[in-house]
């Protein structure tokens, strides 16, 4: 169960929860919801994004699913074309693969880039602009500490909880 410490209605503003079919991006989904806001949940399996979409309706919210590979410029394109003007970002979504460094694949660096840097960036890009236009908006980013500390794998899995956040208000 999420608790807040200061809520706000958040009736009439949309917002955009990446990442948003399990884990922290679902409570944050569903929290925001709870808060008013109208939810667009994204991720990459339909089944899930269903299902966090029916958990908020239950409970009062609204919301929609919308799919697209962040690893993909065109996908994300897409999604932020599909979503159209929201109030509220959240960059949620990413993922880590470990190995050794003379053996990592570029293949993997290259889809982590893709959707932990590229993906977020675009989505920054194509929504900050009208959240500035409107004069209101809010920008967040969530990510694990573990990405910036020099960490093996068995170190990194046991602090991956441990997150870090920015948040940007227009």
């Amino acid at each position: 169960m999420v608790t807040t410490t200061q809520q706000r209605d958040l009736h009439g503003l949309k917002a955009l929860v990446t990442g948003a079919t399990s884990g922290l991006g679902r409570a944050i989904a569903v929290q925001l919801a709870r808060d008013g806001a109208d939810v667009t949940v994204h991720g990459r399996d339909a089944g899930r994004g269903v299902q966090t979409v029916e958990e908020i309706q239950l409970q009062g919210g609204s919301a929609h699913f919308i799919g697209a590979d962040l690893n993909d410029a065109a996908s994300v394109t897409r999604l932020a074309k599909e979503v159209g003007d929201i109030d509220i970002l959240v960059n949620n979504a990413g993922f880590a693969v470990w190995g050794p460094t003379d053996t990592f694949a570029l293949a993997s660096f290259d889809a982590m880039f893709a959707a932990n840097v590229r993906a977020p960036f675009f989505l920054v890009s194509a929504f900050a602009p009208g959240m500035v236009a409107r004069g209101t908006g809010s920008i967040i980013t969530v990510f694990t500490e573990v990405n910036a500390l020099p960490l093996d794998e068995e170190t990194a899995q046991h602090h991956a909880p441990i997150g870090s956040g920015v948040r940007s208000p227009i």
